[in-house]
């Protein structure tokens, strides 16, 4: 039970290292979410997930500032 819990987390692993390395982010905070992934692999993946993903340029869950007119 343990090894399919320890591949699983390695595939997550690997999985976020790739997209982090593939993708731009706003602010710079590249360098920032591959630390994260590399030296906090549970947490990292977790945190990566939940906030990372949203951060990317161009993601449609990324949150934009709205403009109105006065």
């Amino acid at each position: 039970m343990s090894a399919a819990i320890g591949i699983v987390v390695f595939i997550l692993w690997i999985w976020a290292l790739v997209d982090v390395l593939r993708n731009d982010f706003r602010n710079g905070n590249k360098v920032i979410w591959l630390l994260t992934v590399i030296l906090l692999p549970g947490v990292g993946i977790v945190l990566y997930f939940l906030i990372g993903r949203c951060q990317k340029v161009g993601n449609e869950c990324a949150v934009t500032e709205s403009t109105s007119n006065s």
